[in-house]
């Protein structure tokens, strides 16, 4: 392997022994594919040549599970979280099902503020990962309560039926806990839209608690998103900063763009792309945070790679190419054109009416203008909850010359970049349950020694 750029190449930033401030930015599902796919977009669009973080660019992780080769984003959170390999499913516990320390734990035992920003549904695994100790991250009822429990001072993301007691519409909980009543009770400020989210904090101390549930599940992919009613990761990112920053102890931020992952399984490049970039409007608000204060580790990296994407694909002999000005014509997620699939379908229009109505959907909502007969044939009959979606993917795949292996996650190895004190420890290729090891050493965290005490009071049986 060649050895690594230099670890800094944009304003030197002091290296103490320690990181007041550690802010650890995951984009979930995203391999070196995806930032290619990102960085040739941009330059095709504006001659922008860099992403925010090329050139912090310090190394790369590998990151098998303890029963895979391939882990899923719990056993690659944990490690992340935690330093301990784990079996898939598994949201900090170690393979005999006992919690493990994580780091966001050992912030808040410092003393440090603390913080969870992310595009998924709160109780997700990678957030889950970092705030609770399950051995089964399906256990979705069960995380939200242990993360209320946490007191952490900021919680931003999707996720809300989960904090809804089961008399409530919508909810997704087995019990009559109304979590939204107790976090008001705990001091937490819940706001639920973008405007509510600007205004969080009028006429409220600053030591007020952050509670922000965007959505009932996940929030919506960034193509899709309503801009009034759901904020952007850049937004919660700027506000959560805003809001730990002011602890002379420092403070420890997590920041997922959750959905680059899921538009991965759905092999839909123009949802994974737009979602690549708005994680990268997140990426340059941290980074700009941190050369402002000098006092600002951000670490960036993936839990792991998502989809197998690849840049090229030989849909004509001889050609070296692909297109990227194919995916700025898309206009709404495959899952989101899946619903208006399934509208048509619906009707009691004639089947000839239905494919004409197919055909023209697909045109105007992907910007392909000739769409093939054998790809509207598929979606007339085509079943099941994802379904629909991963057929009308194809459509623009095809056209952008892009391909995928896999609709799950790949053992590909990860990209890690690095900015601010310490930044030099994590030169190099890493296994990924380093990265959680050094940032305890920065942050002074004894993690052995915080999961002995978790162990004492109980495990995660």
């Amino acid at each position: 392997m060649a050895g690594p750029a230099p670890a800094q190449t944009v304003p030197d930033a002091p290296a103490p022994e320690e990181a007041p401030n550690v802010i650890l930015m995951i984009p979930d599902g995203f391999g070196p594919a995806s930032v290619t796919m990102a960085r040739d977009y941009l330059r095709w669009r504006d001659g922008q040549k860099e992403l925010p973080y090329d050139s912090l660019q310090v190394g790369s992780i590998r990151t098998y599970a303890s029963d895979s080769y391939i882990t899923d984003s719990a056993a690659g959170g944990t490690a992340l979280a935690t330093g301990t390999k784990t079996y898939n499913g598994a949201v900090a516990v170690d393979t005999s099902r006992q919690a493990v320390a994580t780091l966001l734990e050992g912030a808040e035992r410092r003393g440090m503020s603390t913080g969870l920003v992310v595009t998924s549904r709160l109780t997700h695994a990678t957030p889950a990962v970092f705030s609770s100790h399950v051995p089964d991250r399906g256990q979705e009822n069960r995380i939200a309560r242990q993360q209320l429990n946490k007191d952490i001072e900021v919680m931003l993301g999707g996720g809300r039926r989960h904090f809804l007691p089961q008399s409530a519409e919508g909810s997704a909980r087995e019990d009559d806990l109304d979590l939204l009543q107790a976090a008001q009770d705990r001091g937490y400020e819940v706001v639920q839209t973008a405007s509510e989210l600007s205004r969080a904090g009028e006429g409220q101390t600053q030591e007020n608690r952050l509670l922000g549930l965007f959505s009932p599940g996940h929030m919506a992919y960034e193509i899709d998103r309503d801009h009034t009613q759901q904020p952007s990761l850049a937004a919660m990112t700027e506000t959560a900063i805003d809001r730990l920053s002011g602890n002379g102890e420092g403070y420890f931020l997590m920041v997922e763009g959750s959905r680059i992952d899921h538009a991965g399984h759905g092999n839909d490049a123009a949802s994974h792309l737009r979602d690549i970039l708005a994680f990268n409007r997140a990426a340059k608000s941290a980074l700009t945070a941190a050369q402002e204060d000098d006092n600002t580790l951000v670490v960036i990296v993936s839990d792991h790679e998502t989809g197998g994407l690849t840049l090229g694909r030989n849909r004509d002999e001889g050609i070296y190419s692909w297109r990227p000005e194919t995916l700025a014509a898309v206009k709404a997620s495959s899952g989101a054109i899946a619903d208006s699939i399934r509208s048509i379908r619906s009707t009691g229009a004639s089947e000839a009416a239905k494919r004409t109505r197919i055909a023209g959907t697909l045109t105007r909502l992907t910007g392909v203008q000739d769409v093939p007969t054998e790809i509207v044939s598929n979606l007339m009959t085509v079943e099941g909850p994802y379904a629909v979606g991963n057929a009308v993917s194809p459509l623009v795949n095809r056209q952008a010359l892009v391909g995928w292996t896999s609709h799950a996650h790949t053992a590909v190895d990860v990209n890690l970049y690095a900015y601010g004190p310490g930044a030099n420890a994590f030169v190099g290729h890493h296994d990924n349950t380093t990265i959680a090891r050094k940032l305890a050493n920065l942050m002074d965290v004894d993690l052995e020694s915080l999961t002995g005490t978790l162990r004492a009071g109980r495990d995660a049986r």
